[in-house]
């Protein structure tokens, strides 16, 4: 399982650890991911996603996971985001039209 946010694509990123006589060596950033169970209003079902606390902090700013998903665009989601991006476009196009 990759340490990638589904919902943010944050994932890890590369540096250095410097000495005191500074002296490089290489090493990994991870985010910090946690499994997360997030409520969809229009779909009515919770969805269970692996999210950074940032992104679940933006989830939460935004006003939750349908109003996200909706503004986000499908270069940063997962696989499993964007089909759940679509089921609730779909879901919310059926209400309005209905």
């Amino acid at each position: 399982m990759s340490r990638i946010c589904e919902l943010t694509g944050k994932g890890r990123q590369v540096g250095h650890n410097v000495s005191h006589a500074n002296n490089k060596t290489k090493r990994t950033f991870l985010p910090n991911l946690q499994n997360v169970t997030l409520m969809s209003e229009s779909l009515e079902k919770s969805v269970r996603l692996r999210v950074s606390t940032h992104g679940l902090r933006s989830v939460e700013h935004v006003g939750g996971l349908d109003n996200w998903l909706v503004k986000t665009s499908d270069d940063d989601l997962s696989l499993r985001a964007r089909r759940l991006k679509r089921e609730i476009a779909k879901k919310i196009a059926a209400s309005t039209a209905a």
